[in-house]
């Protein structure tokens, strides 16, 4: 139910965006895209730094102090190095570049040019992270999709954001979505194991940074962009390196 609420959420959100940018012009829905990568990138940025920091209270009182560390940037470079070169060789972000294509033609929007560059984005933004993967584990154990439902109500206003500045194209991320969410759910018990709270902060660190690429991506508008979903094996490596 979890994921079924989610993927309801996520086209309400498109729907609700597509009526938003109808009445808004160019000018504004730049500004509003800029705003969106802004936001994405502030949000990543708190959520790794979150995770690689490590403070320490040395004392008490007035004369205490704080010692401030850093972890998990072995874990970053490997990640990253290794997910992109699996990345890569399967070529993921050109996969998803036709199923978006696929889908521009069967939605009969053949015209809309930003219908992939919408797909991929929107896509790659609701899917990544420990929220989708935890929250998916936790429906197919115990039924508590609580935190589906906090996600669910995320993506409704960021897919809403998307859609508006970005088009249609946004609004059908709900699939990916659900196949992602999906197939967690069904292995929910073979993965619970997996999911350590190391798995789960490997997983924060490494996603909040592919996220930041997604802002990134978003901002420059095209130009130069970073491969984000050949990235993606990258979150594999860094759950297994939990147990190394």
């Amino acid at each position: 139910m979890g994921t079924l609420i989610n993927v309801v959420a996520i086209v309400g959100g498109g729907l609700v965006g597509l009526v938003a940018g109808k009445l808004l012009n160019e000018r504004f829905q730049k500004t509003i895209n800029l705003a969106m990568g802004l936001s994405i990138i502030a949000l990543a940025i708190s959520g790794f730094v979150a995770e690689m920091l490590n403070i320490a209270q040395n004392g008490s009182g007035a004369s205490s102090t704080f010692d401030i560390t850093t972890q998990g940037t072995y874990v970053i470079i490997a990640s990253l190095v290794l997910g992109g070169i699996v990345g890569e060789i399967i070529d993921i972000e050109s996969q998803m570049e036709r199923l978006g294509t696929w889908l521009k033609i069967k939605s009969g929007s053949a015209k809309d040019i930003a219908f992939v560059d919408g797909f991929v984005t929107a896509s790659l933004t609701v899917c990544i992270g420990a929220m989708a993967v935890l929250g998916a584990i936790m429906d197919g154990v115990s039924g508590d999709h609580t935190l589906l439902i906090t996600k669910a109500i995320l993506d409704f206003v960021i897919i809403m954001v998307m859609t508006s500045s970005m088009g249609k194209g946004c609004m059908f991320a709900a699939i990916p979505v659900g196949i992602w969410q999906g197939s967690i759910t069904l292995l929910a018990k073979a993965l619970e194991p997996i999911m350590t709270d190391a798995a789960l902060s490997n997983l924060g660190l490494v996603g909040n940074i592919l996220i930041f690429c997604i802002g990134i991506n978003i901002i420059i508008d095209g130009r130069g962009r970073i491969k984000v979903a050949n990235l993606m094996p990258a979150i594999i490596f860094a759950v297994a390196a939990a147990f190394i």
